[in-house]
């Protein structure tokens, strides 16, 4: 069975990623849904928002050294 064409490239992030570092605004994560839609959190709406589920994985695994 073949893979589906990707609706994103790597390229696209990193153009997008540049393009918001470029403006001076810091970037608190990327996200990307399985349409190829790209959206950048910026670090002040970070602040507001719940933590990521991956950043709660990895304090979970920090403690079980």
């Amino acid at each position: 069975m073949a893979r589906a064409p990707s609706t994103f490239r790597q390229t696209d992030v990193t153009k997008a990623v540049r393009a918001v570092v470029a403006a001076g605004v810091g970037i608190a994560r990327v996200e990307i849904d399985k349409s190829g839609k790209i959206v950048i959190v910026t670090g002040a709406e970070a602040e507001i928002s719940e933590s990521a589920p991956l950043d709660a994985w990895r304090e979970g695994r920090r403690g079980q050294g």
